[in-house]
């Protein structure tokens, strides 16, 4: 058959080779076209460049779905089935094959065709690496040129008779895709068929994510799309769950919760999910977060925390029986021969630096390298909070020491003060002493917690915690002047712990209060105890009362002139002894009045 050109498609001719059987069919968006292909140089040869029966397996593609070289979607449309052709294009349609060739090739040889790409059209990948990997091609990049292309249409495909990839389907039929594979999923569940669930559920997600993509965010269509995918993902995360895939979990609903700050299931999913990967602190909160957002499920959540603990309390058991023998425990006959070659050195040299080395080191330091024991340190450290949060305070503060000694050895036997790893074990020793102050306290032992903040303080001046546990042991030392010092300071550091600064000293009244009750001393006992003679507050009250004695004179004074003036007629020596009298009575009741007066106002103000 003479060639044709094919109507309102300049540059391509068109010979038939082989006619096919039956109507010219009809081509609808997304119907499948299965077919095989031979691609030759428009030359003398007519080199062949690809040929699908070698690579052995046909080609496809779908109508209406922007295949890469759309003059292809061209050729097959003007086809029956089972004809063969020969087409002639234009270099102008064939600018696009190189990268369509590539791809083709790499999945013939079972390859990923997007391997190694980066996110830009294809032509910019081209350029990028200078070479598709074959030179053939990139001959045909430099130059392009016409090429024929002889096609055989093997088979159409009707756009409902297969599975329809998610960038096959248009808007509506996803959206009415989503309830069917909702519905298929749940119905998997029941079957306890997780996995196959989880692809349901994850595929009407993936259709809804592609929907959402085209919206606006923050228009309507778009909060009902997010709404829509809520229940899918807690299905997935569900599904997951029970196939104990728990980080997968965790990444699907932190994505959720990031959007939905309310969403009860999420947290509790997610709290199961790090409950089941030892995350407890992660677990509490996420657990917290759902008694908060529902009260309705406090009861749930206080069983869960419950069973978080014996959880972590296990765990802990089965941890220190597998590990803390192998880095604590030397065989015997090791042991033995340490100690005879110990004996042997201490006999040697007695000398004090020995004796110091040996106060230093102790039995504990012995056999272990440096290594070892920063990995005691890590492990006594968390095994002492443990213990806290079980209220263990004296196990939890063996702990703490043990791990200091570990940190003092290291600090002041293998480094020096000011390198790096000094610097970063000081790091190490200050929540440890912070840790063992506390628990100090708890057992009420409050010169150590002194001694252990003083000490602390003095290499981290006006640290927060330190001043406030010191504060908290000279309170219930009655120590009034140096807990109001440091309680002055913590509030200085941070003004919004004024409240509890207050409560403090508060109960530091109480003490003090209750120390004096306990000696058998009145409020007076303690203030002379306190300021003793002398003091200004004695002759203040002392200067008040001269200061009354001097007013009770001037009145007696003006006494005396006036009965001099209503006597004039009697007797002066009988006049001035009846002034005499009535002079000496006033000045002892007055003075008496007054000394009296200035005390109940010294009291009062006490």
């Amino acid at each position: 058959m003479e060639e044709t050109f094919l109507l309102k498609h300049p540059g391509v001719k068109k010979k038939i080779l082989a006619g096919g059987t039956g109507p010219l069919p009809h081509f609808p968006p997304g119907t499948k076209l299965v077919f095989h292909f031979q691609t030759l140089l428009d030359t003398f040869e007519r080199t062949v460049v690809d040929d699908s029966r070698v690579a052995g397996r046909p080609a496809e593609i779908f109508v209406g779905k922007m295949f890469k070289l759309e003059v292809w979607e061209t050729l097959l449309t003007s086809m029956r089935v089972g004809e063969v052709a020969e087409f002639w294009c234009d270099a102008v349609h064939t600018g696009l094959y190189p990268i369509v060739s590539k791809g083709m090739r790499l999945i013939a040889q079972g390859k990923d065709p997007l391997e190694g790409q980066r996110h830009m059209c294809g032509m910019g990948n081209i350029f990028h690496y200078h070479s598709t990997g074959f030179p053939e091609l990139d001959e045909l990049m430099r130059t392009p040129q016409p090429l024929i292309f002889i096609m055989e249409l093997l088979q159409v495909g009707d756009p409902m008779s297969y599975h329809r990839e998610s960038w096959m389907m248009a808007k509506d039929e996803k959206l009415s895709t989503v309830p069917l594979l909702h519905m298929r999923g749940n119905a998997l569940v029941k079957q306890r068929q997780f996995r196959e669930a989880a692809s349901k559920y994850k595929e009407a997600v993936l259709l809804l994510k592609t929907v959402q993509s085209r919206e606006m965010p923050g228009d309507a269509d778009y909060i009902n799309l997010a709404r829509m995918i809520v229940p899918l993902e807690l299905n997935y995360c569900q599904c997951m769950l029970e196939l104990h895939e728990y980080y997968e979990v965790i990444e699907h609903t932190d994505e959720l919760l990031d959007k939905h700050k309310d969403c009860v299931k999420g947290y509790y999913k997610r709290a199961k999910a790090h409950v089941a990967v030892w995350n407890e602190k992660e677990a509490r909160q996420d657990f917290n977060m759902v008694a908060h957002l529902d009260a309705t499920l406090a009861s749930l959540v206080h069983r869960e925390l419950r069973a978080l603990s014996e959880r972590m309390k296990e765990k802990y058991w089965q941890e220190k029986d597998a590990y803390w023998n192998k880095l604590t425990v030397k065989d015997a006959a090791d042991e033995n021969k340490e100690k005879v070659e110990e004996e042997e050195k201490e006999e040697e040299d007695a000398g004090d630096g020995d004796a110091a080395g040996k106060a230093d080191g102790g039995d504990k330091t012995e056999g272990k390298d440096w290594q070892q024991m920063l990995r005691l340190v890590m492990l006594l450290q968390e095994q002492g909070n443990f213990l806290v949060k079980e209220k263990g305070f004296q196990e939890a503060s063996t702990k703490f020491k043990e791990a200091l000694d570990y940190v003092d050895f290291l600090q002041n036997k293998q480094m020096h003060r000011g390198d790096e790893d000094w610097e970063s074990l000081e790091k190490v020793r200050l929540p440890l002493t912070l840790n063992l102050s506390q628990c100090m306290l708890e057992l009420q032992q409050y010169l150590q917690v002194v001694q252990l903040n003083d000490k602390l303080l003095e290499s981290h001046e006006g640290h927060f915690k330190a001043l406030y546990q010191r504060a908290r042991a000279h309170a219930a030392l009655c120590n009034k002047e140096e807990a109001r010092r440091d309680l002055a300071a913590v509030e200085r550091l941070d003004p919004q712990f004024k409240p509890f600064v207050r409560r403090e000293l508060k109960k530091l009244g109480e003490n003090i209060r209750c120390m004096h009750a306990h000696q058998n001393k009145t409020y007076w006992d303690a203030s002379r105890e306190k300021w003793g003679p002398g003091k200004a507050r004695q002759k203040s009250v002392m200067q008040a009362i001269g200061d009354s004695e001097e007013e009770v004179e001037d009145t007696n004074q003006s006494c005396k002139d006036q009965t001099s003036k209503e006597e004039e007629s009697d007797n002066e020596n009988t006049a001035s002894s009846e002034v005499t009298e009535v002079s000496g009575s006033p000045d002892e009741d007055g003075r008496a009045l007054t000394v009296t007066a200035v005390s109940d106002s010294v009291a009062s103000a006490r």
